[in-house]
């Protein structure tokens, strides 16, 4: 499979230049710099490699620097924003601070001809974030692109095939920033563009189906689109040597239990439902901190899913739903030790799995939609709002009791299909309901009321580590509003959090 290596010293868009390569059907994965050696990456057969940006100088001792032999394996490279500045240095430029001040935000850029410039216009917009400049080119390079402000916005050296801007391609605010990431990958790499979600199922279910013949797989069902999405995977593989346990802790959104259930046994796959609801609230009754809730609800997850593991006998093989992003997350080079921890708890130290497969670990959360839609998964499920762990647990603010759950889960059905109801389920990445710990006085059949007060909230997110709040249409929230009052006796008031992360998180607790 062709590959590109993301180099990663720092910079804050690793994750979307991975994808943004991968959506021209180009295979890519996130190195840190300090975690692969020019050895290795001669060894792994990469078509090309990209450096990314960082927030460091390379003149600081302290920064990121990488051997720069990785320059003469005859491997492609493009370096953006640090990452040009450091081919620059690794090959004998000069690097200089911004005498005339720094540039950010969208920039005019004038670009001359060179394959990496392929139907680019000769001026158009990018994204700049940068102080630092490469003020004299390395010998061999040529300058390809200026600003106002930075004399070389772009340089390259055409026989080695290795490229740096300044700007980010990836971004879309950069106007031409894909058809030059396309020139990358086709033009100067040569890739043929065989990444596709087709091919992925289909050389996933035939490895699985060779390597897992004849064990017994054990996989935790949550409903979520991760899990849902590797089940269906695995059982097209391994058929009833699949069993996957789907915990019902009562803290799922209205009627979701029920569907998750129906829609797996109508794929003929082995599925234990329990139903543990009263279990986690005794677990929780008069506990109020948001960390304790989380901690109480995933040891006793971790309980049940022993129980009725422990029932079937040996297990060979268990489940995961991790994903890339979980796996760059989770320790970088470590990442596979610490998700067979994280992602159950603890579940491998305590019972005897032969192996723990992750089937998903290579795809972004949107590769794993497009594998779920290739697979017939219902819309509904493949396009489920993310949902935190601890579920409604998290969205009730002080104690969890089952009043509290049933009308946060009515306020949050009616927010949900007000949303569906304007077409917007696809504009807003994350939309839900919060039942609040305020109470205050409202008037309900010309009489006094005092009531809980609901707060909405939705963001528009690229990657979830940072988000702005949706500016929902006013009609949407007082549809919304007028029915969550009208409908549910004991809410009084509703309000919508327009508070973007940082400095707030998506979730309340």
């Amino acid at each position: 499979m062709e590959k590109i290596l993301v180099l990663d010293f720092g910079g804050q868009y690793n994750q979307l230049i991975a994808r943004r390569v991968r959506e021209q059907h180009v295979y890519a994965e996130i190195k840190p710099y300090h975690n692969i050696s020019v050895e290795e990456i001669r060894e792994a057969g990469y078509r090309g490699i990209i450096f990314t940006g960082g927030p460091n100088s390379v003149y600081d001792e302290s920064s990121p620097h990488y051997d720069p032999r990785v320059l003469e394996l005859g491997i492609p490279v493009l370096g953006i924003c640090y990452g040009h500045q450091l081919m620059a240095y690794m090959a004998g430029g000069t690097i200089a601070s911004a005498e005339s001040g720094s540039e950010y935000g969208k920039t005019a850029v004038a670009v001359s001809p060179c394959p990496l410039f392929r139907d680019v216009p000769e001026s158009s917009i990018t994204w700049m974030s940068h102080t630092d400049f490469v003020r004299v080119p390395p010998e061999g390079f040529r300058v390809v692109a200026r600003t106002g402000k930075c004399p070389c916005a772009a340089m390259c050296c055409e026989e080695r095939r290795l490229y740096g801007v300044q700007f980010h391609p990836e971004v879309t605010h950069t106007e031409y920033g894909r058809q030059m990431l396309r020139n990358f990958l086709y033009d100067i790499c040569g890739c043929a563009g065989s990444w596709t979600m087709d091919d992925f199922v289909a050389r996933a279910v035939a490895k699985y189906g060779a390597e897992l013949a004849g064990k017994k797989t054990l996989l935790g069902l949550s409903g979520g689109v991760d899990s849902s999405v590797a089940a269906v995977l695995l059982h097209q593989a391994i058929g009833d040597n699949l069993t996957c346990v789907f915990v019902d802790h009562g803290l799922l959104r209205k009627g979701e239990g029920d569907m998750v259930e129906q829609t797996f046994r109508g794929y003929g796959i082995r599925l234990i439902r329990v139903n543990a609801e009263q279990r986690f609230l005794d677990r929780l009754a008069g506990v109020t901190e948001p960390e304790r809730k989380r901690k109480i609800i995933g040891e006793e997850f971790i309980r049940v899913f022993e129980d009725e593991a422990r029932k079937l006998g040996k297990i060979h093989v268990l489940v995961q739903g991790t994903i890339y992003p979980d796996v760059i997350e989770s320790g970088k080079g470590d990442s596979a030790v610490i998700k067979s921890h994280h992602n159950v708890g603890g579940l491998p130290d305590v019972m005897a799995f032969d192996e723990i497969v992750e089937p998903l670990r290579d795809l972004f959360k949107d590769e794993v939609r497009a594998v779920g839609t290739r697979l017939g998964l219902p819309h509904e499920l493949v396009w489920r709002q993310p949902f935190p762990g601890p579920g409604l647990a998290v969205r009730i603010i002080g104690e969890i009791t089952k009043e509290k759950l049933d009308l946060l889960r009515e306020a949050d059905a009616i927010f949900r299909e007000e949303i569906a109801n304007a077409g917007l389920e696809q504009a807003t990445n994350q939309y839900f309901a919060v039942l609040t710990d305020l109470r205050s006085v409202g008037v309900k059949g010309d009489a006094r009321a005092y009531g809980w007060t609901i707060a909405l909230r939705a963001v528009t997110t690229d990657d979830f580590m940072t988000a702005e709040w949706t500016r929902l249409p006013y009609e949407v929230l007082e549809r919304a509003s007028s029915r969550i009052t009208g409908e549910i006796a004991s809410i009084t008031r509703v309000v919508y959090d327009i508070t973007s992360k940082p400095p707030a998180t998506v979730e309340w607790e």
